[in-house]
């Protein structure tokens, strides 16, 4: 399947001050696949390495202190021979310091190796952070990937023009088809591949529960036991949370008498291996909007919606018949938009509660605030109040319906959030 970070390891490899980079994401999202497909097409060979409990390795970058042994070693360890600009290593599964610490010396000297590091703690790159190597993050697929993976890419075309223009696209009913189909799969790679294939809503079942395990799987690299068990509850109690007309995470949920001390490690470390997205509230909306947040109060958004449909024990046909659950797979699937667009997660309410869902700070300092039209449930009144309050002149509603613009507000399809990383 074609996935856009392509483009991004293409410019890498032709950057003349290139250095290894470390790509991180979910696990199960497609980052080593996606790698070794970029090495067998762009290089001449690829010499690949699990570093999962991989004690050859870990001799050999305790080892070795020159660049030159360790190409050598890692030459023998892979069977391949290692060529300056026409090799891709691939080091996969890393989570030992001591592997990074000897790939920093390719960023630190010049040389004409090319490596790319792959993992999925995301926590362990507060470890791993430094000057000497490129970063990228990798998500799952986007509505835009899935479009791509049909094979429709006349349809990419229409909903880019006309999310530019906002201009009505003359197939929405087709890209929203498309879309609720997305949806169930939550951009799994796996996932999308069985809905392509029109397999089961039980198969799909089936590929989000793994995942799920896998998720809690990597809970266990917690030092505390107990900081386990609550990663586990909160996973657990995550769709109730979002259940709730008022969606602020709310500690009482877990237990009797419940309080934020007992439960914040194990949401920091759901929420830093982006497992989980955490929304802020703001009650103030100037720039930065890191200085307005509430550190207390936020929701918590899973970064998988097909595993949030699996969690909720949901049909196609609850989604399509029921706009409360519907509403609640936008919302969150729209937070994985955002998040994956490069922005932290803001939301707005006000004394009188008025809540703007999502609020947004361009690179620029814009503040654009966010929301779903609910046909059921009008938030246009916040929306007014807020822009009101705080002048701001732009704002986005994503809708079922089609692209519109009407007094400063544009208005979005739900499927064409994707295009948001074009103007924030």
């Amino acid at each position: 399947m074609e996935r856009k970070i392509y483009d991004d390891l293409l410019k890498w490899k032709k950057e003349p001050a290139r250095k290894p980079l470390l790509l991180y994401g979910n696990r199960q999202i497609g980052k080593t696949y996606t790698a070794i497909e970029f090495g067998e097409k762009e290089y001449k060979t690829v010499a690949y390495i699990n570093s999962d409990n991989n004690q050859e390795l870990l001799t050999i970058v305790k080892k070795e202190n020159t660049i030159d042994r360790i190409i050598s070693r890692l030459s023998l360890l892979t069977g391949e021979s290692i060529l300056k600009n026409d090799t891709l290593i691939i080091i996969d599964n890393v989570v030992d310091e001591t592997v990074v610490k000897a790939i920093k010396k390719f960023g630190k000297e010049d040389n004409d190796y090319h490596i790319i590091m792959i993992t999925s703690l995301k926590e362990k790159l507060n470890v791993f952070k430094g000057e000497e190597l490129q970063y990228k993050n990798m998500f799952a697929m986007d509505f835009e990937e899935y479009i791509r993976a049909i094979g429709n890419l006349e349809l990419i075309d229409f909903i880019k023009t006309s999310y530019r223009n906002s201009k009505a696209m003359p197939f929405h009913s087709i890209a929203m088809e498309y879309y609720e189909e997305y949806l169930m799969t939550g951009g799994l790679p796996e996932a999308v591949q069985a809905s392509l294939n029109k397999e089961s809503v039980l198969k799909l079942r089936m590929i989000h529960e793994k995942q799920l395990s896998l998720y809690k799987e990597q809970l266990l690299s917690m030092d505390n036991l107990i900081d386990i068990t609550r990663s586990n509850d909160v996973l657990n109690i995550l769709p109730y949370q979002l259940l709730k007309p008022n969606r602020k995470f709310q500690y009482g949920l877990m237990r009797n008498g419940g309080r934020s001390k007992e439960y914040e490690n194990a949401i920091n470390f759901l929420a830093n291996n982006g497992i989980a997205y955490k929304c802020y509230k703001i009650s103030e909306a100037k720039p930065p909007l890191s200085k307005c947040k509430d550190e207390e109060s936020f929701k918590l958004y899973l970064n998988d919606t097909g595993v949030l449909f699996s969690m909720m024990h949901l049909s196609k046909m609850r989604v399509l018949t029921d706009d409360s659950i519907k509403y609640i797979l936008y919302e969150n699937n729209l937070a994985s938009t955002i998040v994956s667009c490069g922005y932290n997660l803001y939301y707005y309410q006000s004394d009188g509660k008025a809540e703007v869902p999502f609020i947004v700070q361009t690179r620029n300092g814009k503040i654009i605030p966010i929301e779903i039209v609910n046909k059921n449930l009008s938030k246009a009144k916040s929306l007014s109040l807020f822009m009101n309050k705080f002048k701001i002149e732009e704002a986005i509603r994503f809708t079922e319906d089609n692209f519109s613009h009407k007094k400063g507000v544009r208005y979005v399809p739900i499927y064409a959030a994707f295009c948001l990383k074009e103007n924030l």
